[in-house]
């Protein structure tokens, strides 16, 4: 006898809705946050009864929260209630970069500075990967031993960011949001502009043959000067050539092999724009090995105007993106949200400007004509 398939329909209920849904889809923070009209750190800090947020407020949480049977995680310590007037500052992901990096340490100096005059403190953290990171962020989450975090990079798929946004933690990013924009708090140069002006100056001085490049593509500033570069070759009609753009490993080794093979080629650059003094650095030294004269047979332009721009020889001509200031608004966008939640998320652009140096020349002079003594 063949067995027979049978199907019973039962009907289902917005009640029985809202319970399945509790059952196999979990209610998060930001479900709450959306019904209550606030944004996920306020139904966090509602969750540890933080003095900060307004009794209404709290009540229209808690109520939000009872609608849709969200149970917080009480899992914090008495820490959590109180204003621990502490900035945790998340450096990327790195073994040594990161620590060596000036951008960085600028960005950390313009924090400490206001937080210092706000009588705030900072931690920095960071690891060798994003696991390291994520458990120092957890760690200070769990224990309120930080009223929010500054994240000092921007990058296109980022663990950390996500956990930030999922967990409803405040932090405020330095570069420009990739998800989430609307409720994320972010301080930024405008990339595309300052990548399209460097670019244009370098044109500007003859140069028609132009390589760009950069270390890691995940981060989002790196690929926005190469859309401002790309924009800038359009504007003159020139076509872009991708065999002279790329990244750069970070490896010294791997670095060398890839400097030296795009001035190995016959149609070679005669002017380089690099996302960082570091890699600038880099690229002097290796066309000094090269017997390449700088600016008489290659311009370098770079980015940040580090210590590095000015000790380097010739002195590097470098944009300045004003990563003290970056520093300094990320800290008062952060310190001005933890005392005023109900703040909507702001979008900061810091301006930036071109410091002209030796490393550039026009491609009239022949590299005999480079004169020492104007350095």
């Amino acid at each position: 006898m063949d067995s027979v398939n049978m199907y019973i329909y039962i009907p289902v209920t917005m009640k029985m809705k809202r319970i399945l849904r509790r059952l196999f889809m979990p209610v998060t923070i930001k479900d709450v946050a959306a019904l209550a009209g606030v944004s996920p750190s306020t139904v966090s800090r509602t969750c540890k009864d933080h003095p900060s947020i307004s009794r209404q407020t709290k009540e229209k949480v808690r109520q939000a929260m009872a609608k849709l049977g969200y149970e917080p995680n009480f899992q914090a310590s008495s820490l959590a209630t109180q204003n621990s007037r502490t900035v945790g500052i998340i450096l990327p992901p790195s073994e040594w970069e990161a620590y060596q990096n000036p951008f960085y340490l600028e960005m950390i100096r313009g924090i400490s500075q206001y937080c210092n005059q706000k009588q705030y403190i900072n931690t920095v953290i960071t690891g060798q990967n994003e696991d390291e990171i994520l458990q120092a962020i957890k760690t200070m989450a769990r224990t309120g031993l930080a009223e929010g975090f500054i994240v000092l990079y921007s990058r296109e798929q980022d663990p950390v960011l996500d956990y930030l946004y999922e967990e409803g933690l405040l932090y405020v990013l330095i570069g420009k949001a990739c998800r989430n924009v609307n409720q994320t708090i972010y301080v930024d140069n405008d990339n595309v502009l300052a990548g399209r002006e460097a670019a244009e100056y370098l044109l500007n001085l003859g140069h028609v043959r132009i390589a760009c490049l950069s270390g890691d593509h995940f981060l989002l500033y790196n690929h926005d000067r190469k859309m401002g570069y790309m924009l800038a070759l359009a504007e003159r009609g020139i076509p872009f050539d991708g065999q002279l753009c790329g990244e750069v490993p970070a490896g010294p080794e791997e670095q060398d092999q890839a400097l030296e093979a795009l001035f190995a080629r016959e149609d070679r650059p005669t002017a380089v724009l690099v996302s960082d003094d570091i890699l600038a650095v880099a690229l002097e030294k290796t066309c000094i090995g090269l017997g390449l004269s700088i600016p008489g047979d290659v311009s370098i332009l770079s980015f940040n105007n580090s210590l590095l721009s000015r000790l380097t020889f010739p002195p590097l001509t470098s944009v300045d993106v004003n990563a003290c200031q970056l520093g300094i608004e990320a800290a008062a966008q952060m310190i001005s949200h933890v005392e005023n939640p109900e703040l909507v998320a702001t979008k900061i652009i810091v301006p930036h400007h071109l410091v002209e140096r030796e490393s550039c020349a026009g491609t009239g002079r022949l590299c005999g004509d480079w004169d020492t003594e104007t350095i």
